[in-house]
């Protein structure tokens, strides 16, 4: 039987306590039964590979009610008492790089404002800001924040990064697949060209029927990523895979569910 994709994925905001009582959210979602990384990444207009990155996922499988940031930005909310330099030194983040993500036109913040926080950026400010705090004055003597002007209209947001390119495809069918797993009662942990998966539990590996996807080859599975063609099976007959996971708890959750399957390199 199969699962149908869920299309709809709910958006929730996790907040951060931060000096001050002030706070900042970063955009997060509930993965749904069906969500792939891929579909996430179209969703959302960012890359797979940034939500690994986000989420410091080690591989491209997500389970339902998994919890994941979708967006490299943060929203700060302005308190009294706050300068531009306590906030940029907080974040570890350059007082440039916070007037520039936020087109600020001075030093000047207001109480209730809310300012942009780049992670991605956070590395490269980072240096910069290694410099100011050596200048910074012994008491932050940065521009008060004036208590009761009004907040100054919020520049549009850039553009979210394009998905990343990928591998040029040889084929591209459509697949049913299921998972297993090495650790079972009776099961070799050998794949059908000689990889011991038991010996390399990360392995990426799929199953299939050779008279589709050849042997050795190597793909790109939704939901699954990148991984090569090395084992078969018994019930693995025509357009059909079985994805190799590290546990049987994973290979559970992965269930039975339709996915694209890009050939990138047969043998």
């Amino acid at each position: 039987m199969k699962l149908k994709k869920s299309i709809i994925s709910v958006a929730a905001f996790t907040t951060l306590a931060v000096s001050g009582g002030a706070s900042a959210s970063a955009q997060n979602i509930e993965v749904k039964k069906g969500d792939t990384l891929w579909g996430l990444a179209q969703e959302y207009g960012t890359s797979v590979d940034q939500l690994m990155t986000w989420n410091n996922l080690g591989s491209h499988v997500i389970y339902p009610d998994q919890e994941l940031q979708v967006s490299s930005k943060e929203y700060y909310t302005v308190k009294k008492g706050d300068t531009l330099w306590g906030i940029s030194s907080l974040y570890g983040i350059s007082v440039d790089s916070l007037v520039g993500w936020n087109a600020l036109d001075s030093d000047l913040i207001i109480p209730g404002q809310e300012l942009i926080i780049n992670l991605d950026d956070k590395s490269t400010s980072a240096a910069a800001n290694t410099s100011e705090k050596a200048e910074a004055p012994a008491k932050n003597q940065e521009a008060e924040v004036a208590p009761e002007a009004e907040a100054p209209t919020k520049e549009a947001e850039p553009a979210q990064a394009e998905p990343a390119a990928e591998q040029t495809a040889v084929k591209e069918i459509t697949v049913e697949a299921t998972a297993y797993t090495a650790n079972c009662d009776g099961c070799s942990g050998t794949t059908a060209t000689g990889v011991n998966l038991k010996e390399n539990p990360d392995a990426k590996v799929i199953a299939v029927d050779p008279d589709v996807i050849p042997l050795g080859s190597k793909v790109y599975v939704e939901g699954y990523g990148y991984a090569t063609a090395e084992d078969t099976g018994g019930a693995i007959q025509g357009n059909r895979i079985d994805v190799f996971l590290p546990s049987k708890d994973q290979a559970l959750d992965f269930g039975r569910k339709t996915v694209n399957v890009k050939i990138l390199e047969t043998k």
